[in-house]
Formats: C-alpha cells, structure tokens, sequence
C-alpha cells in the first residue's frame, strides 16, 4: 500500500514540474537581434503637407483652402471653395506666391520650370502648374481631389511651396497658349508649408 502510494505520489510530482516547466518555456519567448533592431528603427517620416487659403480676386466672391499632400510621383490637392459660378474652372499653379493685386495678376504666369507648352495635366506636353478644371455645382461649391504628377512639396525646382494657387472664371480648353483662355483670376492663394 505505502508502495503504490509512493509511486502515486512521484508520478503526481512528475506531472507537475514538467507541467510547469511547459508553462515557463510557453510564455518565454527567445529574443533575437533581429527583435532588438524592429525596436530601434525609426518611424517612416510623415508625408509632406501644404495648405492655401483661397481669397476673392477680380471682383468675386471665391473663397476656401486648398491642402497638398506629398505622395509617390507627386501631390494631390484637395480643394473645398465656395463662391463660383456653376461649372468648370481653370485651376493653375502660378510662378509667384503673390496675390496683392485686385485682379491676382501679381501672381504671374502659370508655373513651368520646364519650359514646356500649356496643356491638360495628363498630355504629355504641359505646364507643372496646369491641374486641369475644377467643376463648381448648383450651389459654387467644390470639394474635389486631383493628383499633380512631377511637383514635390520639398526644396528643389519642382516643389510648389511659395507659389501661387489660382481659380479662373473659365473652362480651361488646354489648347490655348499660354494660359488655356480660362479668363479672369477669380481666386487666389499662396502655397504654405505646414508646420
């Protein structure tokens, strides 16, 4: 009887210390260098981001923002305005960040580091600062989101930080040059850097 005790006993002990020992090794788990390093990587940087904020010219009522955000191959801009007749808008980037005057003509020409004829943002031939039409609705308002294919919001020629963004009266035809005959500048802001 004390015999088969015994052995009841030290089985039961068996099992608990290799139970335990599972428990240890279950919840330990190794480091690697490879571990310590995902640790000591630093975080991607954030993307690069502009804003413009968007103020009558020429006798309108246009006003808003316009964001820019930096992404792979180039920026989208994001404009929510308000103010414009229903339709399409010419909608460019100029060379100067520049809206002291009445009709925004301090802004200059359209923006072009590359010396290229103006035209739609896709054609293979066009303007850096050409982003095509904004179309308003029923009530002048616009919430709408393009891709600038080549600009950067960094410091080289094709960062459009600085500049000036302007609304036009018109459609853009993309054919007429230099400025696509998109009539008066309605709208205008300067391209900031975000903080």
């Amino acid at each position: 009887m004390m015999r088969r005790m015994r052995q009841t006993l030290c089985a039961f002990l068996f099992l608990a210390a290799a139970t335990a020992g599972c428990k240890k090794s279950s919840t330990t788990a190794p480091t690697t260098p490879h571990d310590e390093m995902a640790h000591d990587m630093p975080a991607p940087p954030e993307a690069k981001h502009a804003t413009a904020t968007i103020a009558a010219a020429s006798g309108s009522s246009v006003s808003g923002t316009i964001e820019l955000v930096e992404v792979a191959g180039g920026v989208t801009l994001t404009a929510k305005l308000a103010g414009l007749t229903p339709g399409e808008h010419g909608f460019h980037i100029h060379e100067k960040g520049d809206c002291s005057a009445p009709d925004a003509t301090s802004a200059g020409g359209h923006w072009n580091p590359e010396k290229h004829a103006h035209g739609a943002p896709d054609a293979a031939e066009h303007h850096m600062g050409d982003a095509g039409n904004l179309t308003a609705g029923a009530d002048g308002t616009v919430d709408q989101t393009i891709t600038l294919h080549g600009a950067s919001l960094g410091d080289g020629e094709d960062s459009a930080i600085g500049k000036g963004f302007i609304i036009h009266e018109k459609v853009d035809d993309f054919t007429t040059q230099p400025t696509g005959n998109a009539g008066a500048r309605v709208g205008c802001g300067v391209i900031t850097a975000a903080p």
